[in-house]
């Protein structure tokens, strides 16, 4: 069984990926124009508009979130370790491409881009590496 904390995780991390895919699937200009809504637009300041790969990507994200989410909820170790590598394999390379390619962000979302692309690799490594939680043993238990 999962530890609370790995619930914890995994819930995060899914709902930030679940609204990370929904935005592109109902908005796919808004997405690439706005997003993360807060600062510049990042994704516009990295190359011209695609609604292909912006589609693909909403939906792939949108595709881990649910997964992250339900491994949550199932409760069992193996599936939130399995669900935590997928997440892993998206996230790593994601962090690499853009921790080579922020040249053109100004420095303050220079941070906050790679900064955020962090949380998403340190997240599922803390799922991976937290024990599962021991079954109690009855005292009343014959051998």
């Amino acid at each position: 069984m999962q530890r609370t904390i790995t619930r914890i995780l995994l819930i995060l991390l899914g709902l930030y990926t679940l609204v990370q895919g929904l935005w592109p699937l109902l908005d796919p200009m808004g997405f690439y124009q706005d997003f993360p809504g807060f600062r510049h637009g990042w994704v516009s300041m990295d190359g011209p508009y695609n609604e292909h790969f912006i589609i693909d990507f909403g939906g792939l994200s949108l595709a881990l979130g649910a997964m992250l989410v339900g491994a949550a909820v199932m409760g069992t170790t193996i599936v939130a370790r399995l669900v935590a590598v997928a997440a892993l394999l998206f996230a790593v390379p994601h962090l690499i491409y853009h921790a080579g390619h922020v040249g053109h962000y100004p420095q303050l979302d220079q941070m906050l881009i790679i900064g955020g692309l962090a949380v998403t690799v340190l997240l599922p490594l803390v799922v991976l590496v937290v024990p599962a939680r021991r079954n109690a043993v009855s005292s009343t238990a014959t051998p």
